[in-house]
């Protein structure tokens, strides 16, 4: 049986980059929107009021956002891949849960997305 985590939640972060394989993608930044949901036990921070003793979200934010910012994958597969490697690096984080959608992919359809789950080793 998996373990009960306290959760996370980082909702619609929008992100420009190149992403995409047709030559305009290569060339045109496009919009990724991200939700992201960090596993973890958050009773200590719960206790103490301290930020040490939890995930700093804000600090993770900007870690993935300058990731892909200068990131120019073809693939929102990979690009979910890396921002759940880069969730996890978090020692706090032992389970991640991450949601690319690319607005607009598909004519008629509001976005395509990706969604991955993946465990601290």
């Amino acid at each position: 049986m998996e373990a009960e985590y306290d959760k996370i939640h980082i909702t619609d972060l929008r992100i420009r980059c190149i992403i995409g394989i047709n030559p305009k993608e290569r060339i045109e930044e496009q919009d990724l929107v991200f939700n992201i949901t960090l596993y973890g036990d958050l009773s200590r921070a719960c206790r103490s009021d301290n930020i040490d003793d939890t995930v700093n979200y804000k600090t993770l934010k900007d870690r993935i956002v300058a990731y892909i910012r200068h990131s120019k994958f073809y693939l929102i597969e990979k690009a979910a891949e890396e921002v759940a490697a880069i969730c996890l690096s978090d020692s706090m984080v032992k389970k991640v849960t991450v949601r690319v959608d690319k607005p607009g992919a598909l004519t008629y359809a509001a976005s395509v997305s990706v969604e991955i789950t993946r465990y601290a080793e």
